[in-house]
């Protein structure tokens, strides 16, 4: 009888499948990280198209053309000669038509249509991009621990912006020239925070859970608060611009500094009553606070920088210095929009502008709460 090798249970064949290598799992990890990330950017890029278009459609009074909200079948647009007439006959019943613009034919008419309903196209869109992802990372089991309501709130919020866009619009059908600016401030207000969460998370899910916690460590508290405020002022300023957009504040006074050739200060700028209207309704008066936002707001992003440079952290510092640069082309981008009287192109670059400061905001904000592992400043 031959004799058995004591290594021949170990070294022999394996009737079993081997479990996957650690260093797999990882893998695997990270590239559902990354995945759910591009998703994400795809998303926020898709967020800020959203904001242009519905500048767009702001600033070429095309908002009220479509007078019902059929989030189904609203996806088709009129298909025949009926179809346009019974669209365009909708139209003819809002205030906006019977005082403004009773001149307009179906060709004229159509312009509009298309910008409103490439606006709520573009939110479908949005929408679906959302859920046809999020499901397919769920059912794939590619979202990590503790995400799953992370990236749902996004969707739940685009579905609220969609109600809140017909509640803006509702507003103008009757009764008045325009949507309600009050409306029109929640609404682009939301898209704004929509567009910051989306960048937040896409930011967040890169690093693993263990190097977040490592990150944490490297935190400097002083500067978080200083974020804080400035992105507060940031978002703050956003709504008030909303304002300005809403009762066409930005094309009243072209003149700067000074409101008026003669005055820094806007005429009758408490006319209204009662009191508190004349900060949402008074067009001199909104104006002259916007203005004075976007100078404290450069201030503040300033003070940031100045605590960022004295940061130990690379990128904090780099970061920081972004801010008030972005802040002040904003600012200057405002002056000339104002200067022209706001015209189509100025204003949208504006608005552009406007995403651009959130994104930075953004970044820096994600440096500040996890910095970046790296060499420490000396000196």
């Amino acid at each position: 009888m031959s004799q058995r090798s004591i290594f021949e249970e170990v070294s022999g064949p394996k009737t079993a499948s081997a479990p996957q290598a650690p260093g797999g799992r990882d893998a695997a990890k990270r590239s559902s990280r990354r995945a759910i990330r591009i998703w994400l950017l795809i998303l926020a890029h898709l967020v800020a198209v959203m904001v242009l278009v519905g500048g767009m459609t702001r600033l070429t009074d095309s908002g009220l053309s479509i007078t019902e909200w059929a989030p189904v079948m609203g996806a088709l647009p009129p298909m025949s000669d009926a179809d346009w007439q019974e669209a365009f006959a909708a139209y003819k019943t809002t205030t906006e038509f019977q005082e403004q613009n009773n001149w307009m034919t179906l060709e004229d008419f159509k312009p509009i249509f298309w910008w409103e309903w490439g606006h709520r196209f573009l939110g479908r869109i949005i929408g679906l991009v959302w859920a046809v992802g999020f499901f397919w990372f769920l059912a794939r089991r590619m979202i990590p621990t503790g995400w799953t309501v992370r990236l749902l709130v996004p969707g739940v919020l685009g579905g609220l912006q969609g109600a809140i866009g017909w509640w803006m619009v509702s507003s103008g059908l009757t009764g008045r020239l325009d949507v309600a600016s009050y409306r029109l401030a929640v609404h682009l207000g939301l898209a704004f925070a929509i567009f910051a969460l989306l960048l937040w998370l896409a930011f967040r899910i890169r690093p693993a859970e263990s190097e977040i916690l490592q990150a944490r460590r490297r935190r400097e508290p002083g500067m978080l608060g200083v974020s804080s405020v400035v992105i507060g002022a940031a978002f703050l300023q956003i709504l008030v611009g909303a304002l300005v957009a809403g009762i066409d504040a930005g094309r009243g006074f072209p003149t700067w500094p000074n409101m008026t050739p003669d005055s820094f200060l806007p005429p009758e700028m408490f006319a209204l009553t009662p009191l508190w209207t004349n900060f949402f309704e008074n067009a001199g008066l909104v104006q002259f606070v916007h203005r004075m936002l976007g100078y404290l707001v450069l201030a503040l992003a300033i003070v940031l920088w100045m605590r960022g440079r004295r940061s130990a952290m690379g990128r904090v510092r780099v970061l920081s210095a972004w801010v008030p640069v972005a802040m002040l082309g904003q600012v200057l981008l405002g002056i000339v929009t104002v200067v022209h009287a706001a015209p189509l192109g100025w204003a949208l670059a504006h608005q552009a502008g406007a995403l651009v400061v959130v994104g930075v905001l953004m970044r820096q904000r994600f440096e500040l709460a996890y910095p970046a592992e790296q060499k420490i400043a000396r000196g």
